[in-house]
């Protein structure tokens, strides 16, 4: 049982269960509002924060200086009081129940905002069928922040070591300048589709395993576009994590500098049955088409990240046309009215018949709200 009613007392905001967990404190921790959240799990055999998350929490801690988190005997209530948001360098070990990815997403939306440009090292899983996998992030959010003008040679998500679930054992880079403040953006048309790159990533596996996962995926893949380039990726002894596993990330580049991506990872080992790189070579090209058909000017993994840097850009008017709105999304938006009180305007765009232009789209319309890095001193 997991709610998420809240009541709005000027000492803070609090909510009940343990849903959105992340988004929760991440919008905390930037509008700099106490946050309680009650009955985590409560009623379950096993109550209170999971590991994973208390993972989270610290990690939260190592960024941010004078953050003060209270926890309860049982773990079900969560009183959190974010500091400022420090940055500079941190080392943190991911709980492998969930990837790196988990981490990283929060880490995407906090880091323009530091004091100092952070430079995070996480280790753990990397690639998991859960969370957005490195690689994922990597392809598709770096170019979403290099459109809110957080770019230069400060960015950057390199895959040092990879790591399967459910052993982890990756390793990975991310280094983010800071910024005083983001550019709006005007994002209404996603172009045409130009090119698909992927990577076929495999770890202690036969290294065939990755060509036979790109042959599948360009069975079905080439039949639309000629320009496809799919690397392979074999990472060897140390670098290969602690368990065998396959996968694959795909993303495909429009005329306008859109990026849609999709992907799959092999089964864990030990848990439920295994996959055939075949079968997830095409299961992987089919949800790229069916994310280029919902298309979008931001995809489905990064509609939150973008709305987080539009409600934080300068007081303009910021547009982003986004394809289908997931359940996470419609979430945050309930969320950033809770704690930054920005209104979407939200209009639904039908494609014409003709046009062929795939599902329908959503245009997200705000005013950001004139956020300025307070502990950037400008020099």
């Amino acid at each position: 049982m997991c709610g998420n009613n809240n009541s709005t007392a000027s000492l803070g905001l609090t909510y009940d269960g343990c849903n959105f967990f992340r988004q929760r404190l991440v919008l905390s921790t930037l509008s700099g509002k106490r946050v309680k959240i009650r009955n985590i799990r409560s009623k379950d055999d096993n109550p209170g924060l999971r590991d994973f998350e208390a993972s989270f929490i610290r990690l939260l801690d190592k960024v941010t200086n004078g953050t003060r988190i209270e926890i309860n005997q049982t773990g079900t209530v969560l009183f959190y009081q974010p500091g400022l948001l420090y940055g500079g360098v941190v080392e943190h070990e991911c709980n492998t129940q969930r990837s790196v990815g988990y981490y990283l997403e929060a880490l995407l939306m906090l880091a323009p905002f530091m004091k100092n440009p952070l430079k995070a090292v996480l280790k753990g899983v990397t690639n998991d069928p859960t969370d957005p996998s490195v690689d994922q992030l990597k392809y598709t959010s770096i170019p979403v922040m290099k459109r809110f003008g957080i770019d230069g040679e400060g960015l950057e998500l390199k895959v040092v070591k990879r790591g399967m679930a459910p052993g982890g054992g990756g390793e990975v880079l991310f280094t983010c300048p800071v910024r005083k403040t983001l550019r709006p953006v005007q994002l209404s048309e996603p172009g045409k589709i130009k090119r698909i790159r992927g990577i076929a990533y495999s770890v202690r596996v036969s290294p065939q395993m990755a060509n036979r996962i790109v042959d599948s995926a360009r069975s079905i893949l080439n039949k639309f576009i000629p320009d496809i380039y799919i690397y392979t990726d074999h990472m060897k002894g140390d670098k290969s994590g602690k368990s065998p596993g396959f996968g694959l990330t795909l993303v495909a580049e429009t005329l306008n500098g859109t990026f849609l991506s999709a992907e799959q990872v092999s089964t864990p080992q030990g848990q439920g049955d295994p996959v055939l790189p075949e079968d997830l070579g095409r299961n992987c090209a089919k949800l790229l088409l069916e994310e280029i058909y919902g298309g979008g000017c931001i995809d489905s993994a990064n509609q939150s990240l973008a709305l987080v840097y539009m409600t934080l850009g300068q007081q303009d008017v910021s547009k982003v046309l986004l394809g289908h709105l997931s359940p996470y999304t419609i979430e945050f938006l309930r969320h950033m009215r809770d704690f930054f009180q920005t209104m979407f305007k939200i209009e639904t765009q039908k494609p014409s018949e003709d046009e062929r232009k795939g599902g329908d789209k959503v245009l997200m319309t705000c005013v950001g709200a004139g956020y300025t890095n307070i502990s950037k001193s400008i020099k």
